[in-house]
């Protein structure tokens, strides 16, 4: 008997439906990280246009966070103003950050038969 009840506790699982869920669960997490990211490097050229106190913590916080995640962009331009070299280069890498997790994002949910 309890053998019986064994089998079909196994038999009951879904594993598609497990995995599918897994798989949204994954893709909405590299989508939420590529948000995260390029937030930072939008919050980062705002604060450069607005001429932010570069020595206030949250500034340097945000800076350190854009750095990082700018990747190759940082320095990609080099235009002779400031300003428009951080909005181009933190920009672009913003929107790399957008499209690339949405193209991954994409890609997890079909590998995992989402959709």
């Amino acid at each position: 008997m309890a053998e019986h009840a064994e089998s079909e506790s196994r038999a009951g699982v879904d594993w598609r439906r497990g995995r599918e869920r897994a798989a949204g669960v994954l893709a909405g997490l590299v989508r939420w990280a590529g948000l995260i990211f390029a937030l930072f490097l939008a919050i980062h050229v705002v604060f450069v246009l607005g001429s932010a106190n570069p020595d206030n913590g949250i500034v340097s916080f945000v800076r350190g966070g854009a750095d990082a995640f700018s990747l190759g962009f940082r320095d990609l331009f080099l235009p002779v103003d400031l300003k428009l070299r951080v909005l181009v280069n933190y920009g672009l890498a913003a929107i790399f950050w957008l499209v690339v997790s949405s193209i991954v994002a994409k890609v997890i949910r079909r590998l995992g038969g989402v959709g």
